[in-house]
Protein backbone atom coordinates (compact mmCIF):
# COMPACT_ATOMS: atom_id res chain seq x y z
CA UNK A 1 0.00 0.00 0.00
CA UNK A 2 1.26 3.46 -0.83
CA UNK A 3 2.26 5.71 2.01
CA UNK A 4 0.29 8.92 2.52
CA UNK A 5 3.30 10.96 1.35
CA UNK A 6 3.78 9.07 -1.90
CA UNK A 7 0.03 9.14 -2.61
CA UNK A 8 0.02 12.88 -2.02
CA UNK A 9 2.94 13.36 -4.39
CA UNK A 10 1.26 11.29 -7.11
CA UNK A 11 -2.00 13.18 -6.83
CA UNK A 12 -0.28 16.56 -6.85
CA UNK A 13 1.41 15.56 -10.12
CA UNK A 14 -2.00 14.63 -11.54
CA UNK A 15 -3.43 17.97 -10.47
CA UNK A 16 -0.53 19.88 -11.93
CA UNK A 17 -1.07 18.24 -15.32
CA UNK A 18 -4.86 18.62 -15.25
CA UNK A 19 -7.33 18.12 -12.43
CA UNK A 20 -9.45 15.59 -14.29
CA UNK A 21 -6.52 13.21 -14.82
CA UNK A 22 -6.66 12.06 -11.21
CA UNK A 23 -10.18 10.71 -11.55
CA UNK A 24 -10.88 10.20 -15.25
CA UNK A 25 -9.83 7.15 -17.25
CA UNK A 26 -7.71 7.13 -20.39
CA UNK A 27 -10.92 6.54 -22.33
CA UNK A 28 -12.51 9.81 -21.18
CA UNK A 29 -14.43 11.44 -24.02
CA UNK A 30 -14.03 8.50 -26.41
CA UNK A 31 -17.11 6.60 -27.56
CA UNK A 32 -15.03 3.77 -29.01
CA UNK A 33 -11.92 3.44 -26.82
CA UNK A 34 -8.81 1.70 -28.08
CA UNK A 35 -6.30 -0.59 -26.41
CA UNK A 36 -2.71 -1.51 -27.19
CA UNK A 37 -2.10 -4.65 -29.20
CA UNK A 38 0.88 -6.32 -30.84
CA UNK A 39 0.77 -6.57 -34.64
CA UNK A 40 3.06 -8.72 -36.76
CA UNK A 41 4.26 -7.47 -40.16
CA UNK A 42 6.93 -8.11 -42.77
CA UNK A 43 9.64 -5.48 -43.16
CA UNK A 44 11.34 -4.50 -46.43
CA UNK A 45 13.86 -7.31 -46.03
CA UNK A 46 11.11 -9.87 -45.65
CA UNK A 47 11.74 -10.30 -41.94
CA UNK A 48 8.83 -10.80 -39.58
CA UNK A 49 8.58 -7.91 -37.11
CA UNK A 50 6.25 -6.82 -34.32
CA UNK A 51 4.92 -3.40 -33.42
CA UNK A 52 2.51 -1.92 -30.94
CA UNK A 53 -0.73 -0.57 -32.41
CA UNK A 54 -4.01 0.73 -31.07
CA UNK A 55 -7.14 -1.33 -31.80
CA UNK A 56 -10.76 -0.94 -30.77
CA UNK A 57 -11.48 -2.35 -27.33
CA UNK A 58 -13.36 -5.63 -27.29
CA UNK A 59 -17.13 -4.97 -27.28
CA UNK A 60 -19.75 -6.26 -24.89
CA UNK A 61 -22.88 -7.98 -26.23
CA UNK A 62 -24.47 -4.59 -26.98
CA UNK A 63 -21.53 -3.16 -28.91
CA UNK A 64 -20.09 -0.89 -26.22
CA UNK A 65 -16.48 -1.30 -25.07
CA UNK A 66 -16.38 -4.03 -22.42
CA UNK A 67 -14.83 -3.41 -18.99
CA UNK A 68 -15.07 -0.72 -16.34
CA UNK A 69 -11.69 0.67 -17.42
CA UNK A 70 -13.60 2.30 -20.29
CA UNK A 71 -16.00 4.19 -18.03
CA UNK A 72 -15.41 7.93 -17.60
CA UNK A 73 -13.89 7.50 -14.12
CA UNK A 74 -11.46 4.92 -12.84
CA UNK A 75 -12.82 2.50 -10.26
CA UNK A 76 -12.79 3.92 -6.73
CA UNK A 77 -11.97 7.43 -7.95
CA UNK A 78 -14.67 9.03 -5.80
CA UNK A 79 -14.24 7.06 -2.62
CA UNK A 80 -15.75 9.13 0.21
CA UNK A 81 -18.16 11.06 -2.05
CA UNK A 82 -21.93 10.84 -1.48
CA UNK A 83 -24.81 10.99 -3.96
CA UNK A 84 -27.96 12.28 -2.23
CA UNK A 85 -31.20 11.01 -3.80
CA UNK A 86 -34.74 12.33 -3.40
CA UNK A 87 -36.48 9.17 -4.58
CA UNK A 88 -40.15 10.02 -4.89
CA UNK A 89 -41.20 7.39 -7.46
CA UNK A 90 -40.94 4.48 -5.05
CA UNK A 91 -42.45 1.40 -6.70
CA UNK A 92 -41.65 -2.06 -5.30
CA UNK A 93 -39.54 -3.00 -8.33
CA UNK A 94 -37.56 0.25 -8.18
CA UNK A 95 -35.41 -0.09 -5.09
CA UNK A 96 -32.37 1.72 -6.58
CA UNK A 97 -30.16 -1.25 -5.82
CA UNK A 98 -28.79 -1.52 -9.36
CA UNK A 99 -27.75 2.13 -9.69
CA UNK A 100 -26.38 2.00 -6.14
CA UNK A 101 -24.22 -0.99 -7.00
CA UNK A 102 -22.93 0.71 -10.14
CA UNK A 103 -22.11 3.93 -8.29
CA UNK A 104 -20.25 1.97 -5.63
CA UNK A 105 -17.77 0.80 -8.28
CA UNK A 106 -16.55 4.38 -8.55
CA UNK A 107 -16.50 4.89 -4.78
CA UNK A 108 -19.81 6.71 -4.34
CA UNK A 109 -22.07 6.03 -1.39
CA UNK A 110 -25.79 6.80 -1.65
CA UNK A 111 -28.07 8.56 0.82
CA UNK A 112 -31.77 8.34 -0.10
CA UNK A 113 -35.07 9.73 1.03
CA UNK A 114 -37.74 7.34 -0.29
CA UNK A 115 -41.32 8.39 -1.03
CA UNK A 116 -41.08 11.56 1.04
CA UNK A 117 -39.28 14.85 1.22
CA UNK A 118 -37.23 15.78 4.28
CA UNK A 119 -37.73 19.19 5.80
CA UNK A 120 -35.87 21.95 3.94
CA UNK A 121 -33.60 22.22 6.96
CA UNK A 122 -32.75 18.51 6.93
CA UNK A 123 -32.18 18.59 3.19
CA UNK A 124 -29.78 21.50 3.46
CA UNK A 125 -27.88 19.86 6.30
CA UNK A 126 -27.50 16.51 4.50
CA UNK A 127 -26.47 18.20 1.27
CA UNK A 128 -23.44 19.65 3.04
CA UNK A 129 -21.98 16.13 2.87
CA UNK A 130 -23.04 15.39 -0.72
CA UNK A 131 -21.22 16.05 -3.99
CA UNK A 132 -24.46 15.92 -5.99
CA UNK A 133 -28.24 15.57 -5.72
CA UNK A 134 -30.50 13.33 -7.80
CA UNK A 135 -34.27 13.94 -7.88
CA UNK A 136 -36.44 11.05 -9.13
CA UNK A 137 -39.87 12.53 -9.62
CA UNK A 138 -43.35 11.08 -9.17
CA UNK A 139 -46.77 12.32 -10.27
CA UNK A 140 -47.22 14.38 -7.09
CA UNK A 141 -45.29 17.39 -5.79
CA UNK A 142 -43.20 16.75 -2.69
CA UNK A 143 -40.96 19.80 -2.78
CA UNK A 144 -42.09 23.26 -1.71
CA UNK A 145 -40.53 26.62 -2.42
CA UNK A 146 -38.18 26.33 0.55
CA UNK A 147 -36.88 22.99 -0.78
CA UNK A 148 -36.36 24.56 -4.19
CA UNK A 149 -34.40 27.41 -2.64
CA UNK A 150 -32.11 24.90 -0.89
CA UNK A 151 -31.55 23.03 -4.16
CA UNK A 152 -30.89 26.28 -6.01
CA UNK A 153 -28.21 27.27 -3.49
CA UNK A 154 -26.64 23.83 -3.80
CA UNK A 155 -26.63 24.11 -7.60
CA UNK A 156 -25.31 27.66 -7.57
CA UNK A 157 -22.41 26.51 -5.38
CA UNK A 158 -21.27 24.29 -8.26
CA UNK A 159 -22.59 20.97 -6.95
CA UNK A 160 -24.22 18.72 -9.55
CA UNK A 161 -27.95 18.04 -9.88
CA UNK A 162 -29.57 15.20 -11.84
CA UNK A 163 -33.29 15.76 -12.50
CA UNK A 164 -35.12 12.54 -13.45
CA UNK A 165 -38.70 12.44 -14.73
CA UNK A 166 -40.64 10.10 -16.97
CA UNK A 167 -43.81 9.98 -19.02
CA UNK A 168 -46.66 12.32 -18.08
CA UNK A 169 -47.56 12.84 -15.25
CA UNK A 170 -44.36 11.52 -13.58
CA UNK A 171 -42.45 14.79 -13.70
CA UNK A 172 -44.13 16.90 -11.02
CA UNK A 173 -41.03 17.69 -8.97
CA UNK A 174 -38.73 17.29 -11.96
CA UNK A 175 -40.42 20.19 -13.66
CA UNK A 176 -40.49 22.29 -10.51
CA UNK A 177 -36.74 21.87 -10.07
CA UNK A 178 -36.00 22.23 -13.80
CA UNK A 179 -37.92 25.48 -13.96
CA UNK A 180 -36.11 26.80 -10.89
CA UNK A 181 -32.61 25.88 -12.05
CA UNK A 182 -32.79 25.79 -15.83
CA UNK A 183 -35.92 27.63 -16.92
CA UNK A 184 -37.43 24.68 -18.75
CA UNK A 185 -39.44 21.47 -18.28
CA UNK A 186 -40.37 18.12 -19.78
CA UNK A 187 -43.71 17.19 -21.32
CA UNK A 188 -45.66 14.36 -22.86
CA UNK A 189 -45.58 10.59 -23.16
CA UNK A 190 -43.89 8.75 -26.01
CA UNK A 191 -43.22 5.05 -26.42
CA UNK A 192 -39.51 4.30 -26.50
CA UNK A 193 -38.16 0.88 -25.52
CA UNK A 194 -35.43 1.04 -28.18
CA UNK A 195 -31.65 1.10 -28.23
CA UNK A 196 -30.20 4.15 -29.99
CA UNK A 197 -26.66 4.60 -31.29
CA UNK A 198 -24.48 7.63 -31.86
CA UNK A 199 -26.07 10.62 -33.54
CA UNK A 200 -25.59 10.86 -37.30
CA UNK A 201 -26.35 14.57 -37.28
CA UNK A 202 -27.71 17.39 -35.13
CA UNK A 203 -31.16 16.57 -33.80
CA UNK A 204 -31.05 12.98 -35.06
CA UNK A 205 -31.85 10.02 -32.77
CA UNK A 206 -28.96 8.86 -30.62
CA UNK A 207 -26.19 9.87 -28.26
CA UNK A 208 -24.11 13.02 -28.41
CA UNK A 209 -20.68 11.83 -29.61
CA UNK A 210 -17.32 12.70 -28.06
CA UNK A 211 -18.47 13.98 -24.70
CA UNK A 212 -17.36 12.95 -21.21
CA UNK A 213 -20.91 11.80 -20.41
CA UNK A 214 -20.92 9.38 -23.33
CA UNK A 215 -17.48 7.92 -22.67
CA UNK A 216 -17.38 4.27 -23.74
CA UNK A 217 -20.88 4.44 -25.18
CA UNK A 218 -21.93 3.81 -28.76
CA UNK A 219 -25.35 2.43 -27.85
CA UNK A 220 -27.81 3.17 -25.06
CA UNK A 221 -31.29 2.06 -24.06
CA UNK A 222 -33.68 5.02 -24.07
CA UNK A 223 -36.23 3.80 -21.51
CA UNK A 224 -39.77 2.53 -21.95
CA UNK A 225 -42.27 5.39 -21.96
CA UNK A 226 -40.49 8.71 -21.90
CA UNK A 227 -41.10 12.44 -21.63
CA UNK A 228 -39.64 15.07 -23.94
CA UNK A 229 -37.27 17.78 -22.71
CA UNK A 230 -38.16 21.28 -23.88
CA UNK A 231 -34.87 22.71 -25.17
CA UNK A 232 -33.59 26.17 -24.39
CA UNK A 233 -30.33 28.09 -24.62
CA UNK A 234 -29.03 26.81 -21.27
CA UNK A 235 -29.17 23.14 -22.30
CA UNK A 236 -27.06 20.98 -24.59
CA UNK A 237 -28.87 17.96 -26.10
CA UNK A 238 -27.44 14.65 -24.88
CA UNK A 239 -29.81 11.87 -26.01
CA UNK A 240 -32.47 12.00 -28.70
CA UNK A 241 -34.90 9.08 -28.59
CA UNK A 242 -35.97 6.78 -31.39
CA UNK A 243 -38.98 9.04 -32.05
CA UNK A 244 -36.71 12.06 -32.47
CA UNK A 245 -37.64 13.55 -29.09
CA UNK A 246 -35.07 15.02 -26.72
CA UNK A 247 -34.82 12.50 -23.86
CA UNK A 248 -31.89 13.99 -21.95
CA UNK A 249 -29.92 17.23 -21.96
CA UNK A 250 -27.26 18.80 -19.78
CA UNK A 251 -26.24 22.21 -18.46
CA UNK A 252 -22.54 23.03 -18.14
CA UNK A 253 -22.08 26.78 -17.72
CA UNK A 254 -20.49 29.09 -15.21
CA UNK A 255 -18.99 26.20 -13.25
CA UNK A 256 -22.45 24.64 -12.70
CA UNK A 257 -23.61 21.26 -13.95
CA UNK A 258 -27.01 19.59 -14.21
CA UNK A 259 -28.67 16.85 -16.26
CA UNK A 260 -32.37 16.79 -17.14
CA UNK A 261 -33.75 13.39 -18.15
CA UNK A 262 -37.21 12.22 -19.23
CA UNK A 263 -36.58 8.48 -18.92
CA UNK A 264 -36.04 7.30 -15.34
CA UNK A 265 -37.27 3.81 -16.24
CA UNK A 266 -33.71 3.14 -17.42
CA UNK A 267 -32.71 3.00 -13.75
CA UNK A 268 -34.64 -0.19 -13.05
CA UNK A 269 -36.21 -1.64 -16.23
CA UNK A 270 -34.01 -3.65 -18.61
CA UNK A 271 -30.94 -2.53 -16.69
CA UNK A 272 -28.76 -4.98 -18.59
CA UNK A 273 -29.75 -3.50 -21.95
CA UNK A 274 -27.20 -1.33 -23.72
CA UNK A 275 -25.18 1.16 -21.74
CA UNK A 276 -27.28 1.94 -18.67
CA UNK A 277 -24.79 1.00 -15.96
CA UNK A 278 -21.92 2.83 -17.65
CA UNK A 279 -24.06 5.89 -18.29
CA UNK A 280 -25.10 6.10 -14.63
CA UNK A 281 -21.46 5.92 -13.54
CA UNK A 282 -20.40 8.49 -16.13
CA UNK A 283 -23.16 10.89 -15.09
CA UNK A 284 -22.22 10.73 -11.42
CA UNK A 285 -18.52 11.19 -12.20
CA UNK A 286 -19.25 14.19 -14.43
CA UNK A 287 -21.57 15.81 -11.88
CA UNK A 288 -18.81 15.80 -9.25
CA UNK A 289 -17.40 18.64 -11.34
CA UNK A 290 -13.75 17.83 -10.67
CA UNK A 291 -12.75 20.50 -13.15
CA UNK A 292 -13.99 23.01 -10.55
CA UNK A 293 -13.63 21.06 -7.30
CA UNK A 294 -10.63 18.88 -8.04
CA UNK A 295 -8.67 20.08 -5.03
CA UNK A 296 -11.58 19.22 -2.73
CA UNK A 297 -12.05 15.77 -4.28
CA UNK A 298 -8.36 14.98 -3.94
CA UNK A 299 -8.29 16.23 -0.35
CA UNK A 300 -11.15 13.88 0.56
CA UNK A 301 -9.33 10.97 -1.08
CA UNK A 302 -6.16 11.81 0.85
CA UNK A 303 -8.06 12.07 4.12
CA UNK A 304 -9.41 8.55 3.72
CA UNK A 305 -5.92 7.24 2.89
CA UNK A 306 -4.38 8.89 5.93
CA UNK A 307 -2.47 11.69 4.20
CA UNK A 308 -2.81 15.41 4.72
CA UNK A 309 -2.75 17.83 1.79
CA UNK A 310 -0.03 20.46 1.90
CA UNK A 311 -1.06 23.97 2.90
Amino acid sequence: MRSGTSLLAALVVCLASGTALAQYSKSAGLNAPTVAATQEYMDEQGQRQRREVQVRAAPDKHGNAAGSQHDLAVDGAFDGQTVAVLHFYAMENFDFSLPKQALAEKGFSVYRWVGRAPSPEELEEKLKKACQLWIISSDQRHLNEKHLAVIKRFFDSGKGVYIWGDNEPYYADANAVAQKLLGTEMRGNLMGDQVVGLQKGAGKPGLLPRHLLTTGLEYIYEGITIATIQPNQTLTPLVYGSEGNLVAAFHDRGGKRAILDGGFTRLYVKWDTAGTGRYVKNAAAWLVNVERFGDTVVAERLRKDGAQPQQ
